[in-house]
């Protein structure tokens, strides 16, 4: 499996330009994106470049248009009812706003990279529906290569019975325990001392990325936002060299919430920072500011449940059946490490406030908790940083100035290497 840490991106191809940092302030930014391009943007991948639907109730067709042939597998989906169809990488090239409005059996349809080399498109039904028909056709007539997709309506019962296990193919994409990068390699050259990175481990997270767009508000996606924010820091911590830094993306991959776990358990890191930029509902008010999430069985306020219940969907976005993951995480939550984990955590968020507060804007209260699956490991300390809202127009002039980020990629770098250093310091008493 190729490195996490060695794959880059254009930051989603998103020009980030507002009234209040127009294009000609952009230059950096641009400049910046172009060097985290990875190699395999100039691959031949096949590129879509329409998506219709067509039909009714009863039958439903869905028709991708592509440049060139592509294999596919198409699977159906219960609780609800969707369809995933998985394909090889694909640029995807259509119209802004293609997947938001259904048709027929389709509710809505959603694409995007799952995986390096893979991606998908997955339709929400509006009831039990089995794929009628699923093939592609090749160019002909003038006409482009297209994948096309019929599904027909049938009850829960003959739903059910498709579904039996032995139908059910594996969808989760195969992402190591951990990415190869941040372990030392064991095959050093012959004679040479392999010296052991024994630095503390910090994981940062940038929430969502692939097929999960996150919110999004005046052409902005949380998931690039929280991207450039993360490398920002990744790239703050790194130079002090204190610290191994992981990424669990670090370009525009899918990574289900209990991997980004696994990435900093078998890590045994020192610290856990999930990113994200949050959006509220219009019926509730214009929130404004960062505020910093740690875990709890009860969430501190409705809206940090609405958050925690967002968030803990992320998976299903992206096509996965929720029920079938493993439960090893939640069965010890309970146990005495989890609580002492907590505590560590709770301490972080604290400085982490105090620290940026100097620098942003905080909301009102900067401080709440909810059962946030992204923060259940029970030996890493771990916070989930909401660094704004995007549908605060205030807030997303500041999440896509560069002048913004620093000050408060600054401030959250003081505020990890003051915890940590005041933490290997009591560990080193206690020893």
């Amino acid at each position: 499996m190729a490195s996490r840490t060695n794959r880059r991106i254009l930051l989603g191809g998103v020009l980030l330009c507002t009234a209040a940092l127009p294009c000609a302030d952009s230059a950096r930014l641009i400049a910046a994106e172009s060097r985290l391009q990875p190699a395999a943007v100039a691959a031949n991948f096949p590129v879509a470049s329409a998506a219709r639907l067509a039909g009714d109730g009863k039958q439903t067709r869905f028709i991708l248009d592509l440049d060139q042939t592509v294999t596919f597998r198409a699977v159906t989906l219960g609780d609800p009812y969707r369809v995933v169809v998985d394909v090889p990488q694909v640029n995807f090239q259509l119209p802004a706003g293609t997947g938001s409005g259904g048709r027929g059996l389709v509710k809505a349809f959603r694409y995007g990279l799952v995986m390096p080399g893979g991606s998908r498109i997955v339709f929400d039904l509006t009831g039990p529906a089995k794929i009628a028909k699923s093939y592609v056709l090749e160019a002909a007539n003038g006409q482009p290569a297209r994948l096309v997709l019929e599904l027909e309506e049938v009850d829960r019962t003959a739903f059910v019975s498709s579904r039996a296990p032995e139908n059910r193919p594996e969808l989760r994409p195969a992402i190591a325990e951990a990415p190869p990068a941040t372990v030392p390699s064991a095959a050093a050259p012959e004679g040479a001392q392999q010296k052991a990175d024994t630095r503390p481990v910090v994981v940062i997270d940038p929430g969502h990325g692939g097929i999960d767009n996150g919110t999004q508000s005046s052409g902005e996606s949380e998931k690039n936002l929280v991207l450039a924010f993360g490398l920002a820091l990744r790239d703050k911590l790194e130079k002090a060299g204190k610290y191994r830094v992981v990424m669990t993306r670090d370009d525009d991959t899918f990574v289900p919430l209990n991997d980004r776990t696994k990435i900093a358990r078998n890590l045994k890191a020192a610290l856990f920072v999930s990113i994200h930029a949050d959006a509220l509902p219009r019926a509730e008010g214009d929130a404004q500011g960062a505020t910093i999430y740690t875990l709890s069985d009860k969430a501190s306020d409705a809206e940090a449940q609405r958050l925690a219940d967002a968030e803990n969907r992320a998976d299903a976005i992206a096509g996965f059946n929720l029920a079938e993951e493993p439960t090893d995480v939640a069965d010890i939550l309970i146990d005495l490490t989890q609580r002492e984990t907590r505590t560590f955590s709770n301490r972080f968020a604290r400085h982490l406030m105090s620290e940026m507060k100097q620098t942003v804007r905080m909301h009102k209260h900067p401080l709440k908790s909810a059962g946030f699956r992204v923060l259940k490991a029970p030996d890493v300390p771990s916070v989930l940083v909401e660094i704004g809202y995007v549908s605060n127009k205030g807030d997303l002039e500041q999440l896509v100035s560069e002048g913004w980020r620093s000050r408060a990629v600054g401030s959250m770098a003081q505020a990890i290497d003051g915890f940590l250093t005041k933490r290997m310091a009591t560990a080193g008493t206690s020893n």
